[in-house]
Protein backbone atom coordinates (compact mmCIF):
# COMPACT_ATOMS: atom_id res chain seq x y z
CA UNK A 1 0.00 0.00 0.00
CA UNK A 2 1.22 3.43 -0.91
CA UNK A 3 0.82 6.75 1.47
CA UNK A 4 1.17 10.48 0.34
CA UNK A 5 1.43 13.01 2.96
CA UNK A 6 -0.99 16.00 2.96
CA UNK A 7 0.74 18.54 3.77
CA UNK A 8 -2.10 20.41 5.93
CA UNK A 9 -2.35 17.32 8.02
CA UNK A 10 1.65 16.46 8.31
CA UNK A 11 0.61 13.64 11.09
CA UNK A 12 -2.31 12.23 8.74
CA UNK A 13 -1.29 10.31 5.25
CA UNK A 14 -3.38 9.99 3.09
CA UNK A 15 -4.02 5.67 1.75
CA UNK A 16 -4.54 4.05 -1.21
CA UNK A 17 -6.56 0.97 -0.56
CA UNK A 18 -4.16 -1.66 0.43
CA UNK A 19 -4.26 -5.62 -1.16
CA UNK A 20 -7.17 -6.33 1.49
CA UNK A 21 -9.07 -3.56 -0.22
CA UNK A 22 -9.70 -1.21 2.67
CA UNK A 23 -8.08 2.31 3.40
CA UNK A 24 -5.93 1.80 6.22
CA UNK A 25 -2.42 2.10 7.04
CA UNK A 26 -0.18 -0.80 7.16
CA UNK A 27 0.22 -0.87 11.02
CA UNK A 28 -3.59 -1.34 11.10
CA UNK A 29 -3.51 -3.62 8.77
CA UNK A 30 -1.57 -5.72 10.41
CA UNK A 31 -2.85 -5.06 13.88
CA UNK A 32 -6.86 -6.08 12.26
CA UNK A 33 -4.70 -9.17 11.40
CA UNK A 34 -3.19 -10.13 14.58
CA UNK A 35 -6.59 -9.50 16.01
CA UNK A 36 -8.48 -12.15 14.25
CA UNK A 37 -5.52 -14.57 14.74
CA UNK A 38 -6.20 -13.99 18.34
CA UNK A 39 -9.66 -14.31 17.66
CA UNK A 40 -9.61 -17.60 15.80
CA UNK A 41 -7.04 -19.02 18.37
CA UNK A 42 -9.76 -17.65 21.32
CA UNK A 43 -13.00 -19.12 19.38
CA UNK A 44 -10.86 -22.76 19.41
CA UNK A 45 -10.10 -22.71 22.94
CA UNK A 46 -13.53 -21.89 24.61
CA UNK A 47 -14.63 -24.44 21.97
CA UNK A 48 -12.68 -27.14 23.71
CA UNK A 49 -13.13 -25.53 26.94
CA UNK A 50 -17.39 -25.57 26.46
CA UNK A 51 -16.70 -29.24 25.52
CA UNK A 52 -15.16 -30.69 28.25
CA UNK A 53 -17.09 -28.55 30.70
CA UNK A 54 -20.12 -30.00 29.72
CA UNK A 55 -21.51 -32.65 31.76
CA UNK A 56 -20.88 -36.32 30.84
CA UNK A 57 -22.88 -37.52 33.95
CA UNK A 58 -26.33 -37.11 32.23
CA UNK A 59 -25.36 -38.53 28.60
CA UNK A 60 -23.45 -41.57 30.05
CA UNK A 61 -26.28 -42.29 32.49
CA UNK A 62 -28.82 -42.37 29.69
CA UNK A 63 -26.22 -44.45 27.72
CA UNK A 64 -26.61 -46.84 30.78
CA UNK A 65 -30.05 -47.15 31.14
CA UNK A 66 -30.83 -47.90 27.64
CA UNK A 67 -28.21 -50.79 27.46
CA UNK A 68 -29.54 -52.13 30.92
CA UNK A 69 -33.37 -50.62 31.35
CA UNK A 70 -33.79 -52.88 34.17
CA UNK A 71 -32.56 -51.47 37.47
CA UNK A 72 -31.36 -54.56 39.35
CA UNK A 73 -29.06 -55.58 36.39
CA UNK A 74 -27.78 -52.84 35.30
CA UNK A 75 -26.69 -51.76 39.26
CA UNK A 76 -25.34 -55.37 39.42
CA UNK A 77 -23.79 -54.71 35.85
CA UNK A 78 -21.93 -51.25 37.63
CA UNK A 79 -20.78 -53.04 40.94
CA UNK A 80 -19.05 -55.76 38.88
CA UNK A 81 -17.03 -53.62 36.51
CA UNK A 82 -17.07 -50.47 37.69
CA UNK A 83 -18.74 -47.26 36.10
CA UNK A 84 -14.90 -46.26 34.22
CA UNK A 85 -15.00 -49.76 32.57
CA UNK A 86 -18.64 -49.79 31.81
CA UNK A 87 -18.26 -46.63 30.05
CA UNK A 88 -14.97 -47.51 28.23
CA UNK A 89 -16.90 -51.05 26.64
CA UNK A 90 -20.18 -48.60 25.50
CA UNK A 91 -17.69 -46.26 24.21
CA UNK A 92 -16.06 -48.63 22.45
CA UNK A 93 -19.14 -49.96 20.36
CA UNK A 94 -21.18 -46.06 20.59
CA UNK A 95 -20.27 -42.92 19.59
CA UNK A 96 -20.38 -41.05 22.77
CA UNK A 97 -18.44 -38.19 22.26
CA UNK A 98 -20.54 -37.19 19.73
CA UNK A 99 -23.59 -37.80 21.54
CA UNK A 100 -22.27 -35.32 24.11
CA UNK A 101 -21.70 -32.69 21.95
CA UNK A 102 -25.20 -33.25 20.31
CA UNK A 103 -26.56 -32.72 23.80
CA UNK A 104 -24.73 -29.54 24.34
CA UNK A 105 -25.70 -28.25 20.80
CA UNK A 106 -29.35 -28.82 21.70
CA UNK A 107 -29.21 -27.72 25.31
CA UNK A 108 -28.03 -23.93 24.31
CA UNK A 109 -31.06 -23.62 22.16
CA UNK A 110 -33.77 -23.25 25.09
CA UNK A 111 -37.13 -22.18 23.39
CA UNK A 112 -37.65 -19.73 20.71
CA UNK A 113 -35.50 -16.71 20.54
CA UNK A 114 -38.36 -13.36 20.82
CA UNK A 115 -35.78 -11.04 19.26
CA UNK A 116 -32.66 -12.03 17.80
CA UNK A 117 -31.71 -8.42 16.00
CA UNK A 118 -29.74 -6.69 18.91
CA UNK A 119 -28.20 -3.19 19.76
CA UNK A 120 -25.97 -3.65 22.92
CA UNK A 121 -24.36 -0.43 23.41
CA UNK A 122 -20.41 -0.20 25.08
CA UNK A 123 -18.43 2.40 26.74
CA UNK A 124 -14.64 1.75 25.20
CA UNK A 125 -12.91 0.43 28.32
CA UNK A 126 -11.38 -2.43 29.31
CA UNK A 127 -14.61 -2.62 32.13
CA UNK A 128 -16.34 -3.84 29.26
CA UNK A 129 -14.16 -7.20 27.50
CA UNK A 130 -16.65 -9.97 28.05
CA UNK A 131 -19.59 -7.94 26.21
CA UNK A 132 -16.94 -6.66 23.64
CA UNK A 133 -15.22 -9.78 23.52
CA UNK A 134 -18.65 -12.11 22.82
CA UNK A 135 -19.05 -10.12 19.41
CA UNK A 136 -15.69 -11.25 17.53
CA UNK A 137 -15.45 -14.32 19.24
CA UNK A 138 -18.54 -15.92 18.13
CA UNK A 139 -20.42 -16.38 21.06
CA UNK A 140 -23.63 -13.67 20.52
CA UNK A 141 -23.84 -15.91 16.86
CA UNK A 142 -23.50 -19.31 18.57
CA UNK A 143 -26.82 -18.68 20.88
CA UNK A 144 -28.62 -17.36 17.51
CA UNK A 145 -28.29 -13.88 18.21
CA UNK A 146 -27.11 -11.18 15.92
CA UNK A 147 -25.77 -8.29 17.87
CA UNK A 148 -24.31 -4.98 17.05
CA UNK A 149 -22.03 -3.79 19.69
CA UNK A 150 -21.98 0.04 19.61
CA UNK A 151 -19.49 2.16 21.13
CA UNK A 152 -21.06 5.27 22.89
CA UNK A 153 -19.22 8.23 24.13
CA UNK A 154 -20.39 8.86 27.77
CA UNK A 155 -22.46 7.17 30.29
CA UNK A 156 -25.76 9.92 30.22
CA UNK A 157 -25.75 8.39 26.84
CA UNK A 158 -25.61 5.24 27.76
CA UNK A 159 -28.66 5.67 30.31
CA UNK A 160 -30.50 7.93 27.90
CA UNK A 161 -29.86 5.53 24.82
CA UNK A 162 -31.12 2.43 26.91
CA UNK A 163 -34.41 4.84 28.82
CA UNK A 164 -35.37 5.46 25.48
CA UNK A 165 -35.27 1.80 24.10
CA UNK A 166 -32.51 2.85 21.27
CA UNK A 167 -30.42 0.17 23.24
CA UNK A 168 -31.82 -3.63 23.75
CA UNK A 169 -29.09 -4.20 27.14
CA UNK A 170 -25.70 -2.26 27.48
CA UNK A 171 -22.45 -2.07 29.54
CA UNK A 172 -23.30 0.17 32.50
CA UNK A 173 -21.53 1.41 35.70
CA UNK A 174 -23.25 -0.83 38.35
CA UNK A 175 -24.90 1.56 40.44
CA UNK A 176 -26.38 2.86 37.02
CA UNK A 177 -29.09 0.46 37.14
CA UNK A 178 -29.84 1.42 40.81
CA UNK A 179 -30.01 5.00 39.95
CA UNK A 180 -31.87 4.47 36.71
CA UNK A 181 -34.75 2.23 38.82
CA UNK A 182 -34.63 4.58 41.41
CA UNK A 183 -35.25 8.11 39.18
CA UNK A 184 -31.86 9.59 40.31
CA UNK A 185 -30.86 11.90 37.33
CA UNK A 186 -33.73 10.37 34.92
CA UNK A 187 -37.10 9.04 34.53
CA UNK A 188 -37.76 6.42 37.23
CA UNK A 189 -37.11 3.02 34.87
CA UNK A 190 -36.97 -0.07 36.45
CA UNK A 191 -33.36 -1.93 35.19
CA UNK A 192 -31.21 -5.07 36.30
CA UNK A 193 -27.80 -6.38 36.46
CA UNK A 194 -27.51 -9.55 34.73
CA UNK A 195 -23.60 -10.01 35.40
CA UNK A 196 -20.84 -7.87 37.08
CA UNK A 197 -18.42 -7.19 33.47
CA UNK A 198 -15.47 -6.71 36.15
CA UNK A 199 -14.07 -6.46 39.08
CA UNK A 200 -11.46 -4.01 40.27
CA UNK A 201 -9.34 -3.02 36.86
CA UNK A 202 -9.41 0.82 38.19
CA UNK A 203 -7.02 3.42 39.47
CA UNK A 204 -6.00 6.72 40.83
CA UNK A 205 -4.14 8.13 38.43
CA UNK A 206 -2.16 11.57 39.34
CA UNK A 207 -0.30 14.40 36.89
CA UNK A 208 3.57 13.83 37.18
CA UNK A 209 4.29 16.86 38.78
CA UNK A 210 2.61 15.39 41.99
CA UNK A 211 5.46 12.48 41.88
CA UNK A 212 6.50 13.98 45.44
CA UNK A 213 2.98 14.61 46.54
CA UNK A 214 1.44 11.40 47.25
CA UNK A 215 -0.31 12.24 50.65
CA UNK A 216 -3.57 12.36 50.12
CA UNK A 217 -4.31 14.47 53.41
CA UNK A 218 -2.14 17.14 51.40
CA UNK A 219 -4.69 17.21 48.06
CA UNK A 220 -6.96 20.07 49.19
CA UNK A 221 -7.61 21.98 46.30
CA UNK A 222 -7.36 19.20 43.88
CA UNK A 223 -9.23 18.40 40.48
CA UNK A 224 -10.16 15.23 40.16
CA UNK A 225 -11.67 13.73 36.83
CA UNK A 226 -13.94 11.01 37.31
CA UNK A 227 -16.61 9.10 34.64
CA UNK A 228 -19.93 9.29 36.11
CA UNK A 229 -21.77 10.20 39.44
CA UNK A 230 -23.48 6.90 39.79
CA UNK A 231 -20.08 5.16 39.61
CA UNK A 232 -17.80 3.05 41.54
CA UNK A 233 -15.31 5.62 40.99
CA UNK A 234 -17.23 8.13 42.58
CA UNK A 235 -17.80 6.38 45.63
CA UNK A 236 -14.34 5.13 45.79
CA UNK A 237 -12.52 8.40 45.40
CA UNK A 238 -14.90 10.32 47.71
CA UNK A 239 -14.35 7.03 50.58
CA UNK A 240 -10.56 7.18 49.95
CA UNK A 241 -10.27 10.89 50.21
CA UNK A 242 -12.97 11.23 53.15
CA UNK A 243 -10.74 8.56 55.42
CA UNK A 244 -7.56 10.78 54.79
CA UNK A 245 -9.65 13.84 56.65
CA UNK A 246 -10.67 15.67 53.03
CA UNK A 247 -14.43 16.18 52.22
CA UNK A 248 -14.93 15.31 48.83
CA UNK A 249 -17.76 18.15 48.28
CA UNK A 250 -15.66 20.91 49.85
CA UNK A 251 -12.12 20.45 49.77
CA UNK A 252 -11.58 18.98 46.20
CA UNK A 253 -13.41 19.32 42.86
CA UNK A 254 -14.57 16.17 41.06
CA UNK A 255 -15.42 16.85 37.46
CA UNK A 256 -17.16 14.55 35.03
CA UNK A 257 -15.23 13.10 32.26
CA UNK A 258 -15.93 10.91 29.81
CA UNK A 259 -12.86 8.07 30.11
CA UNK A 260 -11.35 8.85 26.33
CA UNK A 261 -11.12 12.41 27.43
CA UNK A 262 -9.42 11.85 30.51
CA UNK A 263 -5.67 11.41 29.33
CA UNK A 264 -6.27 14.67 27.48
CA UNK A 265 -7.28 16.57 30.48
CA UNK A 266 -4.30 15.41 32.84
CA UNK A 267 -2.17 16.43 29.81
CA UNK A 268 -3.79 20.21 29.30
CA UNK A 269 -3.64 20.38 33.52
CA UNK A 270 -7.06 20.61 33.38
CA UNK A 271 -7.35 18.16 36.27
CA UNK A 272 -4.77 17.11 38.75
CA UNK A 273 -5.52 13.18 38.36
CA UNK A 274 -8.60 11.08 38.03
CA UNK A 275 -10.29 8.00 39.57
CA UNK A 276 -10.99 5.95 36.35
CA UNK A 277 -10.77 2.86 34.49
CA UNK A 278 -8.89 1.30 31.89
CA UNK A 279 -7.23 1.50 29.89
CA UNK A 280 -6.76 4.96 30.15
CA UNK A 281 -4.48 4.94 33.81
CA UNK A 282 -2.33 2.88 31.81
CA UNK A 283 -2.66 5.00 28.75
CA UNK A 284 -1.25 8.37 31.05
CA UNK A 285 1.42 6.37 31.75
CA UNK A 286 2.36 5.12 28.38
CA UNK A 287 1.98 8.66 27.14
CA UNK A 288 4.34 9.38 29.72
CA UNK A 289 1.73 12.26 31.63
CA UNK A 290 1.08 10.68 34.79
CA UNK A 291 1.32 7.96 37.36
CA UNK A 292 -0.21 5.30 38.97
CA UNK A 293 -0.59 6.34 42.80
CA UNK A 294 -2.52 3.26 43.76
CA UNK A 295 -4.94 0.42 42.05
CA UNK A 296 -8.24 0.47 43.26
CA UNK A 297 -8.30 -3.58 44.34
CA UNK A 298 -5.71 -1.99 47.49
CA UNK A 299 -9.04 -0.20 48.33
CA UNK A 300 -11.56 -2.96 47.89
CA UNK A 301 -9.87 -5.82 46.39
CA UNK A 302 -12.63 -7.55 44.17
CA UNK A 303 -14.83 -4.43 43.95
CA UNK A 304 -17.49 -4.04 41.05
CA UNK A 305 -16.85 -1.82 38.47
CA UNK A 306 -18.65 -2.22 35.43
CA UNK A 307 -22.08 -4.72 34.76
CA UNK A 308 -23.65 -5.79 32.03
CA UNK A 309 -28.12 -4.99 32.22
CA UNK A 310 -31.43 -4.35 30.10
CA UNK A 311 -34.63 -3.09 31.71
CA UNK A 312 -36.58 -5.29 33.69
CA UNK A 313 -39.43 -4.60 30.03
CA UNK A 314 -36.59 -6.01 27.64
CA UNK A 315 -36.54 -8.80 30.44
CA UNK A 316 -40.23 -9.62 30.68
CA UNK A 317 -40.98 -9.66 26.63
CA UNK A 318 -37.90 -11.49 25.70
CA UNK A 319 -37.00 -14.25 28.32
CA UNK A 320 -35.39 -16.20 26.01
CA UNK A 321 -33.35 -13.86 24.24
CA UNK A 322 -32.29 -12.30 27.49
CA UNK A 323 -31.21 -16.08 28.45
CA UNK A 324 -29.32 -16.36 25.47
CA UNK A 325 -27.41 -12.82 25.64
CA UNK A 326 -26.63 -14.46 29.18
CA UNK A 327 -24.88 -17.22 28.19
CA UNK A 328 -23.12 -15.69 25.56
CA UNK A 329 -22.07 -12.96 28.01
CA UNK A 330 -21.15 -15.51 30.78
CA UNK A 331 -19.16 -17.62 28.40
CA UNK A 332 -16.88 -14.70 28.04
CA UNK A 333 -16.21 -13.81 31.23
CA UNK A 334 -15.52 -17.38 32.56
CA UNK A 335 -12.81 -16.92 29.47
CA UNK A 336 -11.51 -13.69 30.35
CA UNK A 337 -11.57 -14.91 33.48
CA UNK A 338 -8.43 -17.28 32.71
CA UNK A 339 -4.86 -15.57 33.37
CA UNK A 340 -3.47 -17.94 30.17
CA UNK A 341 -6.03 -15.69 27.41
CA UNK A 342 -5.29 -12.68 28.32
CA UNK A 343 -2.89 -11.66 26.42
CA UNK A 344 -4.82 -12.99 23.11
CA UNK A 345 -7.47 -11.06 24.61
CA UNK A 346 -5.64 -8.19 24.31
CA UNK A 347 -5.21 -8.66 20.36
CA UNK A 348 -9.28 -9.19 20.24
CA UNK A 349 -10.57 -6.20 21.39
CA UNK A 350 -7.91 -3.44 20.64
CA UNK A 351 -8.46 -2.59 17.22
CA UNK A 352 -10.76 0.77 16.28
CA UNK A 353 -13.95 -0.65 16.51
CA UNK A 354 -13.82 -1.88 19.83
CA UNK A 355 -11.42 0.07 22.46
CA UNK A 356 -8.63 2.08 19.45
CA UNK A 357 -5.60 1.39 22.22
CA UNK A 358 -2.32 0.15 21.65
CA UNK A 359 -2.22 -3.47 22.53
CA UNK A 360 0.72 -3.37 24.62
CA UNK A 361 -1.08 -0.65 26.87
CA UNK A 362 -4.12 -3.35 26.80
CA UNK A 363 -1.60 -6.25 27.71
CA UNK A 364 -0.56 -4.42 30.50
CA UNK A 365 -3.76 -3.96 32.29
CA UNK A 366 -5.06 -7.47 31.45
CA UNK A 367 -1.86 -9.42 32.65
CA UNK A 368 -1.33 -7.41 35.61
CA UNK A 369 2.46 -6.44 34.73
CA UNK A 370 2.64 -3.02 33.93
CA UNK A 371 4.81 0.28 34.12
CA UNK A 372 3.72 2.27 37.19
CA UNK A 373 5.44 5.88 36.02
CA UNK A 374 7.15 5.46 38.83
CA UNK A 375 10.40 3.70 37.54
CA UNK A 376 9.25 0.43 38.63
CA UNK A 377 7.49 -2.13 36.74
CA UNK A 378 4.54 -4.11 38.45
CA UNK A 379 3.56 -7.69 38.64
CA UNK A 380 -0.06 -7.38 40.28
CA UNK A 381 -2.40 -11.06 38.17
CA UNK A 382 -5.53 -9.10 39.50
CA UNK A 383 -5.24 -6.02 38.71
CA UNK A 384 -8.26 -6.65 36.63
CA UNK A 385 -10.65 -9.29 36.91
CA UNK A 386 -14.19 -10.72 35.14
CA UNK A 387 -16.04 -12.51 37.88
CA UNK A 388 -19.78 -12.21 36.78
CA UNK A 389 -21.03 -12.64 40.17
CA UNK A 390 -24.15 -9.53 40.81
CA UNK A 391 -23.73 -9.75 44.69
CA UNK A 392 -26.73 -7.93 46.07
CA UNK A 393 -24.30 -6.87 48.82
CA UNK A 394 -22.43 -4.39 46.69
CA UNK A 395 -25.66 -2.83 45.77
CA UNK A 396 -26.56 -2.21 49.34
CA UNK A 397 -22.80 -0.88 49.76
CA UNK A 398 -23.50 1.62 46.48
CA UNK A 399 -26.62 2.76 48.28
CA UNK A 400 -25.03 3.65 51.41
CA UNK A 401 -22.71 5.60 49.42
CA UNK A 402 -25.48 7.42 47.45
CA UNK A 403 -27.30 7.82 50.57
CA UNK A 404 -24.10 9.26 52.23
CA UNK A 405 -23.46 11.93 49.63
CA UNK A 406 -26.94 13.29 49.43
CA UNK A 407 -27.86 11.48 45.80
CA UNK A 408 -30.80 9.70 48.05
CA UNK A 409 -32.70 11.69 50.37
CA UNK A 410 -35.01 9.88 53.08
CA UNK A 411 -34.96 6.66 53.93
CA UNK A 412 -34.19 3.29 51.81
CA UNK A 413 -35.21 -0.05 51.59
CA UNK A 414 -31.77 -1.51 50.94
CA UNK A 415 -32.28 -4.70 50.97
CA UNK A 416 -35.94 -4.83 48.34
CA UNK A 417 -33.42 -2.62 45.97
CA UNK A 418 -30.91 -5.21 45.92
CA UNK A 419 -32.58 -7.80 45.24
CA UNK A 420 -35.22 -6.21 42.48
CA UNK A 421 -32.29 -4.94 40.70
CA UNK A 422 -28.94 -7.40 40.83
CA UNK A 423 -30.09 -10.45 39.20
CA UNK A 424 -27.77 -12.94 41.05
CA UNK A 425 -30.03 -15.89 41.28
CA UNK A 426 -30.59 -15.98 37.23
CA UNK A 427 -26.89 -15.71 37.17
CA UNK A 428 -26.24 -18.65 39.12
CA UNK A 429 -29.00 -20.45 37.20
CA UNK A 430 -27.22 -19.65 34.00
CA UNK A 431 -23.52 -20.47 35.13
CA UNK A 432 -25.18 -23.81 36.59
CA UNK A 433 -26.16 -24.31 32.95
CA UNK A 434 -23.05 -24.03 31.82
CA UNK A 435 -21.09 -25.62 34.24
CA UNK A 436 -19.24 -22.87 35.35
CA UNK A 437 -18.27 -22.96 38.98
CA UNK A 438 -20.74 -20.56 41.49
CA UNK A 439 -20.69 -19.01 44.93
CA UNK A 440 -23.75 -20.56 46.08
CA UNK A 441 -25.98 -19.22 49.28
CA UNK A 442 -27.54 -15.70 50.12
CA UNK A 443 -26.74 -12.70 47.39
CA UNK A 444 -25.07 -11.26 50.62
CA UNK A 445 -22.02 -11.44 51.37
CA UNK A 446 -19.57 -9.12 53.62
CA UNK A 447 -17.19 -6.63 52.17
CA UNK A 448 -13.98 -4.82 53.45
CA UNK A 449 -13.14 -1.61 52.30
CA UNK A 450 -10.18 0.10 53.29
CA UNK A 451 -9.87 -2.16 56.32
CA UNK A 452 -13.23 -1.78 57.57
CA UNK A 453 -16.22 -4.45 57.14
CA UNK A 454 -19.20 -3.57 55.51
CA UNK A 455 -22.26 -5.80 56.94
CA UNK A 456 -24.99 -5.68 54.41
CA UNK A 457 -27.05 -6.70 57.01
CA UNK A 458 -26.31 -3.10 58.91
CA UNK A 459 -26.67 -1.02 56.51
CA UNK A 460 -27.94 1.79 58.06
CA UNK A 461 -25.85 1.56 61.20
CA UNK A 462 -22.32 1.72 58.87
CA UNK A 463 -23.72 5.05 57.34
CA UNK A 464 -23.92 6.48 60.53
CA UNK A 465 -20.38 5.68 61.32
CA UNK A 466 -18.52 7.72 59.34
CA UNK A 467 -17.07 11.22 60.28
CA UNK A 468 -17.89 12.68 56.99
CA UNK A 469 -20.50 12.87 54.69
CA UNK A 470 -23.33 14.85 52.98
CA UNK A 471 -24.81 17.36 55.67
CA UNK A 472 -28.77 16.12 55.72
Amino acid sequence: MSEFFDPYNADRPLMMKCSCGRDHTVADHHAEVAADSAAIELRRRSETAEFEAYSNEFIEATLVKALFPQDEVRRRFLRAVGKGTAMAAIASVLPVTSLQALAQEAGTRKGTLEKTNLKVGFIPITCATPLIMAHPLGFYSKQGLNVEVTKTAGWALVRDKMINKEYDASHFLSPMPLAISLGLGSNATPMNVATVQNINGQAITLALKHKDNRDPKNWKGFKFGIPFDYSMHNFLLRYYLAENGLNPDTDVQLRVIPPAEMVANLRAGNIDGFLGPDPFNQRAVFDEVGFIHLLTKDLWNGHPCCAFGTSTEFIQKNPNTFAALYRAVLTAAAMARDPKNRELIAKVIAPSQYLNQPEAVLTQVLTGRFADGLGKIQTVPDRADFDPMPWQSMAVWMLTQMQRWGYIKGEVNYQQIAEKVFLITDARKHMKELGQPFAAGPGYTKHTIMGKVFDPAKPAEYLKSFAIQKAA
